[in-house]
């Protein structure tokens, strides 16, 4: 059973379309990255998902149908849409056990959930006090106090610096190992390079690719590196020579070559190369990032 399935949704604010069209499969477990631009539709997405907005087409989370079934799941789904709100004069275990008792959840769960977003060393501690970073992680471990089957977050990295990213990345991690399925939304590329497990695309409403981040990387036009004995006039041959052949080249980091060039042809650099007398150092081949990836699916993306 997926975790989120969602087909043909469609969404118009005032004319402008949010959302036209939109399939998407989220697996159980791991974490998934719902990638795009701002305005892509994530957040629109994402209010369909937790009911807090009706659009046309079919939503299934976990298994029920959304908005009808909802409410036979909604104490398995976690959500964290817009910042969390506490109260800055208590400490942060002070304000899940507040939380844990108007909801009637067992106190056990407060501890649990510090430990679990990386905050018991300051569970003491005011919000008030807490960078912002804390902040987010309190209000992933408010959601935790449900024990959620699923954890949607809404851009958890946005605002923060370096370390509290760092911090987000880890915590997202720890919770995925722990069984659940995380679903977050971004787009921060790095991030989701390093903590997704799957990813889809989302631009203009429509979801434009999804699979596994490798998957992901590995599609578009192969790369190599080509480094070739001696300096600049050497590289300027070489580079010469493969553009004579037929070859994308690109200035590499240093005297190296970047030749565009699929597996099947990577032999046909050799081979061009040693017939005019010029050797090899390296080839190598070279992995795209995600941020070229997004980019080649989102180029019509205004």
């Amino acid at each position: 059973m997926a975790a989120i399935e969602v087909r043909g949704l469609r969404k118009s604010y005032r004319g402008v379309v949010a959302l036209d069209g939109l399939d998407l499969t989220v697996p159980e477990g791991g974490v998934f990255g719902f990638l795009g631009p701002n305005g892509a539709g994530k957040t629109t997405t994402i209010r369909a998902l937790v009911g807090h907005l009706r659009a046309s087409g079919s939503i299934s989370v976990l298994g029920v149908d959304v908005p009808g079934g909802l409410g036979s799941v909604i104490d398995r789904v976690g959500a964290l849409v817009e910042q969390p709100s506490f109260f800055p004069g208590f400490s942060g275990r002070t304000n899940l056990q507040l939380l844990a008792r108007s909801r009637g959840f067992p106190f056990e769960r407060v501890d649990a959930a510090l430990e679990a977003v990386g905050l018991t060393d300051r569970a003491g501690s005011r919000f008030s006090g807490y960078s912002l970073g804390m902040k987010q992680r309190l209000g992933v471990a408010a959601v935790l106090l449900k024990d959620p089957q699923l954890l949607i977050l809404d851009e958890p990295s946005n605002g923060l610096d370096p370390a509290g990213m760092a911090e987000m990345r880890t915590m997202i991690r720890r919770v995925a190992a722990e069984g659940r399925t995380v679903f977050v939304s971004s787009h921060l590329l790095s991030e989701v390079q390093q903590t997704c497990d799957h990813v889809a695309v989302v631009a203009r409403g429509r979801c434009v690719a999804t699979g596994s981040v490798r998957d992901l990387l590995r599609g578009g036009v192969s790369r190599y590196r080509v480094v070739v004995p001696g300096g600049e006039p050497e590289r300027n041959d070489a580079s010469a020579l493969l553009q004579q052949h037929g070859f994308e080249v690109y200035a590499g980091d240093g005297l190296s070559l970047v030749v565009g060039a699929d597996a099947e042809r990577a032999a046909d650099v050799t081979r061009a190369l040693a017939g005019a007398g010029i050797w090899l150092a390296e080839l190598s081949p070279v992995e795209r990032t995600l941020e070229e990836a997004f980019f080649e699916l989102t180029r019509d993306q205004p």
